[in-house]
């Protein structure tokens, strides 16, 4: 089971509105979902009350290994930047460790022929 943060679309037709849940992954754009973490409203005139997210229920997710849609993730680098840094800088370095894991192997593999 493969849990994203996402959006999810409500309101009516030309006027949509959304909600950012945490949903399956299997699960279609509308359908069920685990959480919903707030809200964003595209037609809001006043920069900053269309859209609401709780932080601490992003950081709890992102903790968890969830993953960010490509438009959840902007909306959360737009509210929460300090978040979005954390986040890259914790997968930056889950990389640059698995990487030098990788080279050990190998260094360890050629040593050993």
């Amino acid at each position: 089971m493969t849990l994203k943060i996402r959006l999810r679309k409500q309101g009516r037709k030309n006027h949509p509105f959304f909600r950012v849940v945490v949903a399956d992954s299997r699960f279609p754009r509308d359908g069920k979902y685990v959480e919903c973490i707030g809200w964003y409203n595209p037609f809001e005139s006043e920069q900053g009350k269309g859209l609401k997210l709780d932080e601490g229920r992003v950081v709890h997710w992102l903790e968890r290994g969830v993953q960010l849609s490509e438009n959840a993730e902007a909306l959360v680098a737009r509210e929460f930047p300090a978040v979005m840094k954390n986040h890259r800088d914790k997968q930056m370095a889950h990389r640059t460790k698995m990487t030098a894991k990788k080279r050990e192997a190998r260094r360890k593999k050629a040593a050993a022929k």
